[in-house]
């Protein structure tokens, strides 16, 4: 008796593409696993210690641990061709709130706008209500500040 194969469920390890969010910087046009050698340079080098290992052992920026300070280390540390500081922005990632928010269950918080260098967030007055955060994305840079001061994890960074 032949075993069938499903090749629907198979199909899903070929194209299954990664949710990680790599260094600033990093090729839009690579497959970047195909390239990173895994030697943890960028790790090592990354200021602010947000590069950790993630699956496979692959570098991944984790926002809970700090900011990106886009200070280039990781790019100079890294010996493939995995970035290009000649890209208009580091990444294509802006901050974005969740229904999380402890605005939107009526406590008053604004630990995301005082962690925001540039200013991206603001809050939104209306009567009786408390202020509603506001994401201004042209000004957003992507650099995670407002991840770990949010007490309800209502932050991620994600393509717009």
């Amino acid at each position: 008796m032949s075993q069938s194969v499903n090749q629907g469920r198979r199909s899903l390890f070929s194209r299954r593409k990664s949710n990680a969010l790599r260094p600033p910087w990093v090729k839009t046009d690579i497959e970047f696993t195909d390239i990173c050698t895994r030697c943890d340079n960028c790790i090592k080098a990354c200021e602010t210690s947000i590069i950790k290992r993630g699956d496979g052992g692959f570098p991944e920026v984790d926002f809970t641990l700090g900011e990106c300070t886009f200070c280039q280390k990781c790019v100079t540390a890294c010996e493939e061709p995995l970035f290009d500081t000649e890209q208009h922005v580091p990444w294509l990632i802006v901050a974005n709130i969740k229904q999380t928010c402890l605005t939107y269950n009526g406590v008053w918080c604004q630990s995301c706008k005082d962690a925001c260098d540039p200013r991206a967030i603001s809050f939104v007055m209306a009567v009786g209500q408390v202020p509603k955060p506001i994401i201004d994305i042209s000004a957003c840079t992507g650099c995670g500040a407002c991840v770990s001061p949010c007490p309800s994890n209502a932050i991620a960074l994600t393509a717009p």
